[in-house]
């Protein structure tokens, strides 16, 4: 199964939150699993931190290779993406979190998250 973490579940995973569901662990950790990161998450991570608003245990220097250690492969947008999020309704007005859904949409991913409003669209959600 291919799976696209959102943001937040990705902060929980390094951070070894709680909150992120054992469920989704489980397919993070799965090894039959393709997990993917979009390169709009890291953007939205390196705006949150430079601004002071978020910290992250590992430091944003290390992420890419915390990612890659632990099997994540990081998932470029391109302009198929772009052509999918033009025709997303407005449930959701996160940038971040309208382009995840795209390419979510586009490449049949699945999604880990907890945001409801990701269930206004045609994605499958794991939480």
């Amino acid at each position: 199964m291919n799976i696209i973490i959102d943001t937040h579940a990705l902060i929980w995973y390094i951070e070894g939150e709680k909150r992120l569901s054992k469920t989704a662990i489980s397919a993070i950790e799965n090894l039959n699993n393709q997990v993917f990161v979009s390169k709009a998450s890291l953007w939205e991570l390196a705006i949150k931190i430079s601004l002071g608003k978020l910290k992250i245990s590992i430091g944003f220097d290390d992420l890419k290779k915390f990612l890659l250690e632990n099997g994540f492969s990081i998932l470029d947008y391109n302009f198929d993406h772009l052509i999918t999020l033009l025709s997303l309704q407005y449930h959701h007005r996160d940038p971040f979190d309208r382009l995840i859904i795209a390419q979510s949409i586009y490449n049949r991913f699945n999604i880990v998250t907890i945001d409801k409003n990701f269930r206004k669209y045609d994605v499958k959600i794991i939480w």
